[in-house]
């Protein structure tokens, strides 16, 4: 018996080293790449690049990359954390579920430049929509769609059986309880579905080829909503970054606008995770009773 239990113990420590391995090297590669991409972008960087012209400058495609992808944000979120939720709580065992499942893991796994070309015959030939802002956003919600899904439906099945029998208990119905009760307590992990949703859309460049087209230029003291250099509109053609840098690699044209374009890419998913997981942290802390207006009971 002892030596069992040495044996497990030993192979237990195994286990646990080579998994601190692996993690270390994962962190190895994530800080060596985005150190690399960085250090450049600082190298190359001018003042002048910061602007806001549309010429050799990146101010317009770093607002055109948030815009965008808190439009698609705005799309996919609802799509996707109701239709979680109707996975796990309301769809009955059957072929429209399995094959409704089966649709959501195709779409998943479907490479961005089909969706590209998907989004430009729905949105541009069928709906007869320009390359613009909103049509780019719309084919980076398909993308990310599948994944707000599944996060929120594995987000409602992993809570305790309790949450829901105690919810109904206290005479709430299915859909209270669902609203009240099971949506606040798994919010966190359906906010990591959202953070790797909007990674997704920040760096995406092949959907966006062609349904966003390459437009930089704006002119920030429009007030018609409607005109094609108004930051506002979304019905405008929009170079987000990501599609910046395809363009000067493929063309050959300014290396160091390239490097700071890529090394600015950067920092904003890592400042966006960095923000997002301390609000999921926050909101986990504040459903579990841990803080109560900001500050520690």
């Amino acid at each position: 018996m002892d030596k069992r239990i040495a044996s497990a113990k030993r192979a237990d420590k195994i286990a646990t080293v080579i998994f601190c391995i692996i993690a270390a090297m994962f962190f190895l590669l994530l800080f060596g790449f985005a150190g690399y991409v960085i250090i450049r972008g600082i190298m190359s960087a001018k003042p002048s690049m910061f602007g806001f012209t549309g010429y050799d400058d990146i101010g317009n495609q770093l607002f055109n990359t948030i815009y965008l992808v808190f439009i698609s944000l705005l799309v996919c979120v609802p799509i996707g954390v109701f239709a979680g939720i109707y996975l796990a709580m309301y769809a009955k065992p059957g072929r429209f579920t399995k094959f409704l499942r089966m649709c959501i893991e195709t779409l998943s796994s479907l490479p961005s430049i089909v969706v590209g070309l998907f989004g430009y015959l729905v949105f541009l030939i069928v709906l007869g929509m320009d390359r613009s802002l909103l049509a780019g956003a719309l084919s980076i919600s398909i993308i990310t769609l599948p994944l707000i899904t599944t996060t929120t439906e594995d987000a409602i099945k992993g809570l305790p059986s309790g949450y829901l029998q105690g919810s109904l208990g206290m005479g709430a119905t299915k859909w209270q309880s669902v609203y009240h009760v099971l949506l606040p307590a798994c919010l966190p992990r359906i906010m990591t579905g959202v953070i790797l949703a909007a990674g997704r859309g920040f760096g995406e460049a092949a959907a966006l080829l062609y349904t966003a087209g390459s437009g930089s230029r704006l002119y920030w003291a429009s007030t018609n909503i409607h005109s094609a250099v108004n930051p506002w509109n979304v019905m405008r053609p929009a170079e987000t970054l990501s599609i910046q840098i395809w363009n000067l690699q493929v063309n050959g044209q300014n290396q160091d606008l390239a490097n700071v374009s890529s090394a600015v890419l950067m920092v904003l998913v890592l400042a966006f995770s960095i923000l997002a997981n301390a609000l999921s942290r926050h909101i986990q802390a504040k459903n579990a009773g841990q803080v109560s207006g900001g500050k520690k009971r």
